[in-house]
């Protein structure tokens, strides 16, 4: 099978396309075409290599579906082959007709079914793990790494291929592989700007953010790895634990927070705090862009919060009384001119433990950052653009902690 990597993928990336490494790592912007060239590379991969098989990669099993599956039918679709596969979602996997290869799809939070990874025909070569920054544990990574073991047949080769937008450079992904990369590591960033079928419209969202959120634009438009001086929040976990256990604890309090947006995202965070520990745990979260107040209210339902008291934004009376009416035990948080430095003043004194299927929580509060004055010295204004779920956990926490007729004036 040959094809024009100008014509299918675009120019810079022949570097990824050939390495034959056994970690490709690959950082960048958004719009900077990661999925689509490593779903073509794959797909291409497969045909190459006839007794070869692949297995897709994300933190939570759920999220694949609507990510690497559909970009591999893309992929499929581009190169011409997609009748040359069988395309099943229960459960989903991927079948080349006539050589019986096959693309698997996993989660890490099933350890079990990745240790006891098999195919039936040929051997499992390549892996992608597809938003790699969600895994916050190495560990995880490393089990991942050793099921893919063994003898591959002569010209074929075993990689992993890790894809990427750099939200903190705290992650264990850069120190392990871009701080002191070794002969078994192949890295890259690209940006947007890599992208010659984006439109101009496509573009002028990245130049309207370099204007307006120019931390942001240094990750999502850059591919630079996220650096937060003056963070705010510096006492922080990532860890599993059991909310059942915890719930049981005496003491231990519920607190569920809603920031509104709409060209900014709603953030709905669900919190237990154990006030005798001094922790904080976040266990749930929902960040959506563009939604009405009933279709949060009904979101807030599906996840199974309908009946818990949800502490949101006192500048929106009337959303609030909206979510009243669709059945949800909505309340303003607390006023007051200092309450938002005292909140976080508050939050302060805990450690605060991020469940793993928080990763829009674990981005905004590894971001979130005092603003800095004209002459680049830090204030006591936080910073708007990593704020929204940082708010919803301040509103819930406030409430949950402070005595009721405590007022910040």
């Amino acid at each position: 099978m040959n094809i024009s990597l100008q014509e299918t993928v675009g120019k810079g990336y022949a570097d990824f396309w050939n390495t034959r490494k056994r970690y490709r790592v690959w950082k960048g912007s958004r719009g900077a075409k990661k999925r689509k060239t490593t779903a073509l590379n794959i797909i291409y991969r497969l045909i190459q290599y006839p007794e070869s098989n692949g297995l897709w990669v994300r933190r939570y099993s759920n999220t694949l579906r609507d990510s690497v599956f559909s970009d591999l039918k893309w992929a499929a679709y581009r190169l011409g082959v997609y009748d040359n596969f069988i395309w099943a979602v229960s459960p989903m996997q991927v079948t080349r007709k006539g050589t019986g290869q096959k693309i698997l799809f996993r989660g890490l939070d099933d350890g079990l079914k990745l240790t006891s990874i098999s195919v039936d025909r040929g051997v499992l070569c390549f892996i992608w793990v597809e938003e790699a920054y969600e895994i916050t544990n190495e560990d995880d990574f490393n089990k991942l790494d050793l099921s893919i073991r063994g003898e591959v047949p002569d010209g074929y080769f075993k990689q992993i291929t890790l894809t990427f937008n750099p939200w903190s450079a705290t992650s264990w992904l850069k120190a392990r592989f871009f701080d002191d990369p070794d002969e078994d590591i192949f890295t890259k960033t690209t940006t947007w700007q890599c992208n010659e079928w984006l439109d101009d419209a496509d573009r002028n969202v990245f130049l309207r953010m370099k204007e307006s959120n120019p931390r942001r634009y240094k990750i999502e438009g850059e591919g630079d790895w996220g650096i937060a001086e003056g963070l705010i929040y510096t006492n922080v976990v990532y860890e599993s634990f059991d909310v059942d256990k915890l719930r049981r604890i005496n003491g231990i309090k519920s607190a569920f927070g809603l920031d509104f947006g709409f060209t900014d995202p709603n953030a709905f965070i669900c919190a237990l705090v154990d006030n005798a520990a001094m922790r904080i745990y976040i266990f749930d979260e929902w960040y959506k862009t563009g939604v009405t107040n009933k279709i949060i209210a009904g979101q807030i339902k599906t996840m199974g919060y309908g009946g818990q008291r949800i502490i949101c934004d006192n500048a929106e009376p009337k959303s609030i009384v909206e979510l009243q009416d669709e059945g949800i035990r909505a309340e303003a948080s607390r006023k007051g001119k200092d309450s938002v430095n005292y909140g976080i003043q508050l939050i302060q004194n805990y450690q605060i433990v991020v469940y793993p299927r928080c990763p829009e929580f674990k981005k905004e509060i590894e971001n979130y950052c005092y603003e800095k004055d004209k002459d680049g010295k830090l204030t006591d204004k936080p910073n708007h653009e990593f704020s929204h779920g940082m708010d919803a956990m301040r509103y819930g926490v406030s409430k949950a902690l402070l005595p009721p007729a405590f007022s910040f004036d």
